[in-house]
């Protein structure tokens, strides 16, 4: 079994990871005025100096800031995006748990002007954790399809995006623009949050999608398209991930069904070089899709759950890993968590301890399954 050198890993991480309590207490001391954004900034990257640290110490290859740097995996970042706001959910959606379940109305980003990135967004974030990493840097970024997915037609503009395809060409300028900024600042590594592929193989959210006035049949063309043209024109060495997604909250989710209706489209017409898939319950599916992966792309597949404290085994893990096998080779496969830690701020299923047993539990897997040190 011939050694990963470059990402994705044998062992990874899907990026967000459990906030400390200070940096939580800075953020809201920040937003209520009463310490500055730079007093701010110095306890966010201590925090992140230390979260680097733990990832080296367990033997991962890749670290992230954690998302120290946002309150939020998307609204971060999309609202830093010219003339996107956010207005009242049109998209309700119902969070399933092992007690129940709740309805849910995720924030609607919507477009009242032409969007363009103005300044660069987590540019400067990353040239500081790339000062600080020993192991190669992850920056993940929310997938540009959800500017459109919670709100359909009625979310964009009518007078500045008459066409829609007006509106995905700027919108993917804004991802080049980005990415690109951050290839220019050295970043290799890049992951793409993209939650709206998972939730079309659900069929209550395929209704939802019809309501809205989309075709869940094309709407997946339709992101393919918007997805490759927001990577278009980075370096030949920089890899590009995308993390598939059925919604992760205080061990809640969104979205149930295998990945069986996009799989073909997903593996063969998105031009990234891996996907970090969701399989830590029956919710997922099987690895049946995993057939339509074609050479020279990995599957990440995420078998240790961060919807609960509950603690895998290795030989359950090596007994999946072998079952994925029969569809994929396993040169083609890594293994990693199903989701981050902590996608927001609050909700967090764990303690840190068990936080880094998990990841611990993933790199001592990996090493035993591929051989790696």
């Amino acid at each position: 079994m011939s050694a990963r050198t470059k990402p994705p890993f044998r062992a990874d991480h899907v990026g967000s990871l459990i906030r400390p309590a200070n940096l939580i207490a800075a953020r809201e001391d920040a937003a209520a005025g009463k310490i500055t954004h730079a007093q701010l900034l110095d306890i966010q990257h201590a925090a992140i100096r230390d979260v680097v640290k733990m990832q080296e110490s367990l033997g991962l290859k890749v670290v992230t800031d954690g998302e120290y740097n946002r309150k939020s995996w998307q609204s971060d970042f999309l609202l830093k995006i010219r003339n996107v706001a956010t207005t009242k959910p049109k998209l309700s959606v119902k969070f399933h748990s092992a007690t129940g379940t709740r309805d849910h109305t995720p924030p609607t980003m919507t477009v009242v002007g032409k969007v363009s990135r103005g300044e660069p967004i987590f540019v400067d974030d990353f040239k500081f954790l790339k000062t600080i990493a020993k192991a190669t840097p992850k920056v993940t970024l929310p997938s540009p399809t959800i500017l459109h997915f919670r709100g359909g037609r009625e979310a964009i503009d009518m007078k500045a995006y008459p066409d829609m395809q007006e509106f995905y060409a700027d919108l993917a300028k804004v991802y080049q623009d980005e990415i690109g900024g951050l290839a220019e600042a050295g970043l290799r590594y890049v992951q793409i949050d993209e939650v709206n592929f998972a939730y079309l193989c659900d069929p209550a959210l395929r209704n939802d999608v019809i309501k809205l006035g989309e075709d869940p049949k094309t709407l997946p063309k339709t992101y393919a398209r918007l997805l490759n043209d927001s990577i278009k024109g980075l370096p030949a060495d920089m890899t590009v991930c995308m993390h598939l997604c059925r919604g992760n909250f205080a061990g809640n989710w969104v979205a149930e069904g295998g990945y069986e209706p996009v799989a073909e489209l997903l593996f063969n017409e998105i031009n990234v070089n891996g996907y970090f898939l969701e399989y830590d319950s029956e919710r997922a599916g099987g690895f049946e899709p995993l057939r339509f992966l074609p050479k020279g792309k990995v599957a990440v597949i995420g078998l240790v759950t961060t919807k609960s404290s509950t603690m895998e085994t290795k030989d359950a893990l090596k007994r999946r890993v072998e079952e994925a096998t029969k569809f994929t080779s396993l040169d083609q496969l890594a293994l990693s968590p199903q989701c981050g830690f902590s996608s927001g701020i609050g909700g967090e299923t764990m303690t840190v301890e068990r936080e880094m047993e998990k990841l611990a539990l993933v790199v001592e897997t990996a090493r035993e399954i591929w051989g790696e040190a």
